[in-house]
Protein backbone atom coordinates (compact mmCIF):
# COMPACT_ATOMS: atom_id res chain seq x y z
CA UNK A 1 0.00 0.00 0.00
CA UNK A 2 1.40 3.41 -0.92
CA UNK A 3 1.55 6.19 1.67
CA UNK A 4 -1.16 8.06 -0.25
CA UNK A 5 -3.41 4.97 -0.12
CA UNK A 6 -2.71 4.60 3.61
CA UNK A 7 -3.66 8.25 4.19
CA UNK A 8 -6.92 7.69 2.30
CA UNK A 9 -7.60 4.57 4.37
CA UNK A 10 -7.06 6.62 7.54
CA UNK A 11 -9.40 9.34 6.23
CA UNK A 12 -6.62 11.94 6.23
CA UNK A 13 -6.57 14.77 3.70
CA UNK A 14 -3.25 16.56 3.51
CA UNK A 15 -3.33 20.33 3.85
CA UNK A 16 -1.25 22.44 1.48
CA UNK A 17 1.90 23.81 3.12
CA UNK A 18 1.26 27.02 5.01
CA UNK A 19 3.13 30.15 4.02
CA UNK A 20 6.21 30.66 6.19
CA UNK A 21 5.69 32.94 9.17
CA UNK A 22 9.12 34.52 8.79
CA UNK A 23 12.23 34.70 6.67
CA UNK A 24 12.60 30.98 5.91
CA UNK A 25 11.33 28.32 3.51
CA UNK A 26 9.08 25.34 4.38
CA UNK A 27 11.70 22.83 3.23
CA UNK A 28 15.24 22.51 1.94
CA UNK A 29 16.55 19.67 -0.20
CA UNK A 30 20.24 18.84 -0.22
CA UNK A 31 21.43 15.62 -1.82
CA UNK A 32 18.80 13.04 -0.98
CA UNK A 33 17.76 14.66 2.30
CA UNK A 34 14.65 16.75 2.83
CA UNK A 35 14.79 19.09 5.83
CA UNK A 36 11.33 20.20 6.99
CA UNK A 37 10.98 23.49 8.86
CA UNK A 38 9.24 23.31 12.22
CA UNK A 39 5.45 23.25 12.14
CA UNK A 40 3.31 23.95 15.15
CA UNK A 41 -0.17 23.57 16.49
CA UNK A 42 -1.74 26.16 18.76
CA UNK A 43 -3.18 25.20 22.09
CA UNK A 44 -6.95 25.17 22.34
CA UNK A 45 -6.91 28.57 24.03
CA UNK A 46 -3.92 30.31 22.47
CA UNK A 47 -5.56 33.71 22.92
CA UNK A 48 -5.59 33.29 26.72
CA UNK A 49 -2.74 34.84 28.69
CA UNK A 50 -0.74 33.30 30.06
CA UNK A 51 -0.64 30.72 27.26
CA UNK A 52 -1.82 27.29 28.47
CA UNK A 53 0.94 24.76 29.07
CA UNK A 54 1.01 21.03 28.43
CA UNK A 55 0.86 19.30 31.79
CA UNK A 56 -1.12 22.13 33.33
CA UNK A 57 -4.09 23.31 31.20
CA UNK A 58 -3.44 21.04 28.20
CA UNK A 59 -3.56 17.27 28.80
CA UNK A 60 -1.11 14.77 27.38
CA UNK A 61 -3.97 13.29 25.31
CA UNK A 62 -4.83 16.71 23.83
CA UNK A 63 -1.19 17.50 23.09
CA UNK A 64 -0.74 14.02 21.52
CA UNK A 65 -3.56 14.91 19.09
CA UNK A 66 -1.88 18.27 18.42
CA UNK A 67 1.36 16.45 17.57
CA UNK A 68 -0.57 14.13 15.24
CA UNK A 69 -2.08 17.18 13.52
CA UNK A 70 1.41 18.66 13.13
CA UNK A 71 2.54 15.32 11.65
CA UNK A 72 -0.23 15.54 9.05
CA UNK A 73 1.02 19.01 8.13
CA UNK A 74 4.59 17.73 7.86
CA UNK A 75 3.48 14.93 5.54
CA UNK A 76 1.71 17.60 3.48
CA UNK A 77 5.03 19.43 3.15
CA UNK A 78 6.75 16.15 2.18
CA UNK A 79 4.14 15.67 -0.55
CA UNK A 80 4.60 19.23 -1.83
CA UNK A 81 8.39 18.88 -1.85
CA UNK A 82 8.62 15.38 -3.35
CA UNK A 83 5.42 15.10 -5.39
CA UNK A 84 4.98 11.43 -4.45
CA UNK A 85 5.19 10.13 -0.88
CA UNK A 86 6.44 6.79 -2.19
CA UNK A 87 9.75 8.58 -2.70
CA UNK A 88 10.23 8.70 1.09
CA UNK A 89 12.94 6.17 1.81
CA UNK A 90 13.12 6.89 5.54
CA UNK A 91 12.05 9.41 8.12
CA UNK A 92 15.49 9.91 9.63
CA UNK A 93 15.07 12.32 12.55
CA UNK A 94 12.27 14.12 14.36
CA UNK A 95 12.66 16.95 16.86
CA UNK A 96 9.53 17.57 18.93
CA UNK A 97 9.28 20.62 21.16
CA UNK A 98 6.49 20.78 23.74
CA UNK A 99 5.27 24.02 25.33
CA UNK A 100 5.25 22.50 28.79
CA UNK A 101 4.83 23.37 32.42
CA UNK A 102 8.30 23.40 34.04
CA UNK A 103 7.49 20.28 36.07
CA UNK A 104 6.13 18.32 33.07
CA UNK A 105 8.28 15.39 32.01
CA UNK A 106 6.17 13.36 29.58
CA UNK A 107 7.25 15.07 26.34
CA UNK A 108 7.88 11.70 24.63
CA UNK A 109 4.21 10.71 25.10
CA UNK A 110 3.16 13.96 23.41
CA UNK A 111 5.53 13.68 20.44
CA UNK A 112 4.38 10.08 19.94
CA UNK A 113 1.35 11.65 18.25
CA UNK A 114 3.57 12.51 15.30
CA UNK A 115 5.82 9.46 15.52
CA UNK A 116 2.89 7.05 15.63
CA UNK A 117 1.38 8.74 12.55
CA UNK A 118 4.64 8.46 10.59
CA UNK A 119 4.78 4.72 11.33
CA UNK A 120 1.09 4.30 10.41
CA UNK A 121 1.61 6.02 7.06
CA UNK A 122 5.13 4.89 6.09
CA UNK A 123 5.47 1.60 7.99
CA UNK A 124 9.05 0.75 8.94
CA UNK A 125 10.27 3.65 6.76
CA UNK A 126 8.52 5.94 9.26
CA UNK A 127 10.58 4.78 12.26
CA UNK A 128 13.08 7.45 13.17
CA UNK A 129 15.57 8.78 15.67
CA UNK A 130 13.95 11.44 17.83
CA UNK A 131 14.33 14.08 20.48
CA UNK A 132 11.33 15.23 22.54
CA UNK A 133 12.01 18.25 24.71
CA UNK A 134 10.13 20.75 26.83
CA UNK A 135 10.21 24.46 26.10
CA UNK A 136 9.30 27.48 28.19
CA UNK A 137 7.38 28.94 25.25
CA UNK A 138 6.71 28.37 21.56
CA UNK A 139 5.57 30.81 18.85
CA UNK A 140 1.90 31.78 18.57
CA UNK A 141 0.83 29.73 21.56
CA UNK A 142 1.80 26.43 19.93
CA UNK A 143 1.39 23.49 22.25
CA UNK A 144 3.87 21.55 20.14
CA UNK A 145 6.28 22.29 17.28
CA UNK A 146 7.96 19.54 15.27
CA UNK A 147 10.62 19.45 12.57
CA UNK A 148 11.90 16.45 10.62
CA UNK A 149 14.64 15.19 8.31
CA UNK A 150 13.60 12.74 5.59
CA UNK A 151 15.71 10.66 3.21
CA UNK A 152 14.15 10.22 -0.23
CA UNK A 153 14.75 8.42 -3.53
Amino acid sequence: MTPEEKLAQLGITLPPPAAPGGNYVPWVITGNLLFLAGKGHPTRAADIRPVPKVGREVSVAEAYQDARTVGIGLIGVMKAALGDLSRVRRVVKVLGMVNADPDFGDQPAVVNGCSDLFVEVFGERGRHARSAVGMGSLPRGFSVEIEAIVEFE
